[in-house]
């Protein structure tokens, strides 16, 4: 198959997919999400990815309908219907189905999943970025579908000719951006925002930092502001969707490339880690 949906036990191609419109995510966004990158037909990380899901649908009291052993075989399942073993596999759960009210709905959550072709990029081209303030809520530790000012961010992004959007909350702090995490290398050390309620906690993010310690490279997940992100020495950018990315102008500034070598090293042992656990 090109593409693979699920709902509730129901599969087939996404574009003939149909949810009912009592489904709790058309009237609030009630869900929570998760996703990650899929090569030669093995999905990346999926335990870390499996327990973050259930952390988000936790903290919003949703009640999953199956067991994380359930979805990590459902995937499975579903990876090898498809026509590509590269796919970015999406996976989320709303409250329930049911008459309109701000109210929860009782019983378990819907189970969407969608796969899609997709390859991870190398990251070895700089991005583009521009700023924006974090007018966003403070549960961003959340992974909820309620993504109404990372999409507004992206388009300005878009609309700019830029690849990504880093958002700073009053007083200049750096959170993450759009559709990513953001860190810098200052003094030959990786500075990364930290695991509050104001950041996803990246799964991508989990493994730059492991192997930032594994290379000897110091870590600091300490806030870091605006002034620090435009005289990094380099600026990174990671994601499930794309792993190591590296930017070269935020807001029309050039930015980073004062450490060509250290910035390599981290790329390529993180992309080789990815190779070698789908390969």
């Amino acid at each position: 198959m090109k593409t693979l949906g699920y709902y509730n036990g129901k599969f087939g191609e996404l574009e003939d997919m149909s949810i009912p419109m009592n489904d709790r995510v058309c009237w609030f966004g009630d869900g929570v999400y998760d996703a990650g990158p899929c090569r030669n037909y093995k999905i990346f990380a999926i335990d870390e990815h499996i327990d973050r899901f259930f952390n988000s649908a936790g903290l919003l009291k949703i009640k999953m309908p199956v067991t994380k052993e359930e979805l990590k075989a459902l995937l499975h399942d579903m990876v090898l219907k498809m026509d590509t073993g590269d796919l970015f596999v999406y996976y989320q759960v709303t409250r329930g189905t049911g008459i309109r009210n701000h109210a929860f709905t009782e019983g378990i959550g819907n189970l969407w999943i969608s796969l899609t072709p997709a390859e991870i990029s190398d990251g070895i081209a700089p991005i583009r970025m521009i700023t924006t303030e974090d007018t966003r809520f403070f549960h961003c530790n959340i992974k909820t579908l309620n993504l109404i000012p990372s999409v507004m961010a992206a388009q300005r992004a878009k609309e700019a000719g830029c690849q990504e959007s880093v958002f700073y909350r009053p007083g200049g702090r750096v959170t993450e951006c759009a559709h990513s995490n953001v860190h810098i290398i200052q003094d030959g050390m990786l500075r990364t925002a930290p695991t509050d309620n104001l950041i996803l906690p990246g799964i991508a993010r989990a493994h730059l930092i492991r192997m930032c310690k594994k290379l000897e490279i110091p870590v600091n997940e300490t806030a870091f502001t605006l002034d620090d992100l435009y005289q990094a020495e380099e600026v990174l950018v990671t994601s499930s969707s794309n792993l190591c990315l590296h930017a070269s102008e935020i807001d029309g500034k050039p930015v980073g490339g004062k450490q060509p070598e250290l910035l390599e090293r981290i790329r390529k042992a993180l992309l080789d880690e990815f190779y070698e656990a789908t390969c």
